[in-house]
């Protein structure tokens, strides 16, 4: 599914990287933990490919046996809303959006009918317990509602991969632990790969595989 070679990043004359490599398997949930600056969330936008690894002729980065680096920015933005779903520590919610409307965003970008598109919103936002709220907006949620519908809105265009950066960071102690038996209940309903950076213990515990970064490396 994820295969990761000799990935460096540097910004400037910090390196943040230095030859990670990762290999992960379909439909597994591997959390990535370390102290702040270790390089956990550069690596994790790396392989989401919201950000450019360091041009290295011995490093390569293939997902779904796709060679990212071979793909131009529309192709690669095109792979991104196909294949990706991101769940952030802060929801990113639209406010002038409902729920519907916020979850359907990534399927309007992939080119989808409206109608399709705000049937597959309600399905997921019904899979989530989240019915009796369609028509609120983001202001009209709980922090564990509003994650939620991010997590909806991630699986919209039913992606291979969910990549989670410090999703609970931001939620009680209550919604986080719903959040977290929420990804192996998808995995396991949908197949997804989760890749989850995490502060949380419990959380990264509860994973296949628990990977430990320090100073720009996986031990």
């Amino acid at each position: 599914m994820i295969k990761a070679e000799n990935i460096y990043k540097s910004f400037g004359d910090l390196e943040v990287l230095k030859g990670v490599d990762l290999h992960i398997e379909k439909g597994e949930v591997v959390s990535i933990v370390g102290a702040s600056g270790a390089g956990k969330t550069t690596l994790l936008q790396i392989l989401g490919t919201l950000e450019r690894m360091n041009k290295n002729r011995e490093s390569s980065l293939v997902i779904n046996g796709v060679n990212i680096e071979q793909l131009n920015a529309k192709k690669l933005a095109r792979f991104r809303n196909t294949h990706i779903g991101f769940i952030f520590q802060f929801h990113q919610l639209l406010p002038e959006f409902t729920a519907v409307e916020n979850v359907c965003i990534p399927a309007y970008i992939a080119g989808k009918p409206k109608k399709e598109s705000e049937e597959r919103a309600r399905e997921l936002l019904d899979f989530l317990h989240l019915s009796h709220r369609y028509e609120h907006k983001p202001k009209e949620l709980s922090g564990g509602e509003q994650q939620r519908v991010a997590v909806a809105r991630a699986l919209i265009n039913n992606p291979d991969i969910i990549f989670a950066d410090e999703p609970s960071g931001n939620l009680d102690s209550e919604s986080a632990e719903h959040l977290h038996r929420l990804f192996f209940k998808l995995r396991d309903e949908f197949q997804q790969t989760f890749v989850i950076v995490t502060h949380n213990e419990e959380l990264a515990d509860m994973a296949d595989r628990k990977l430990v970064m320090v100073d720009g490396n996986i031990l």
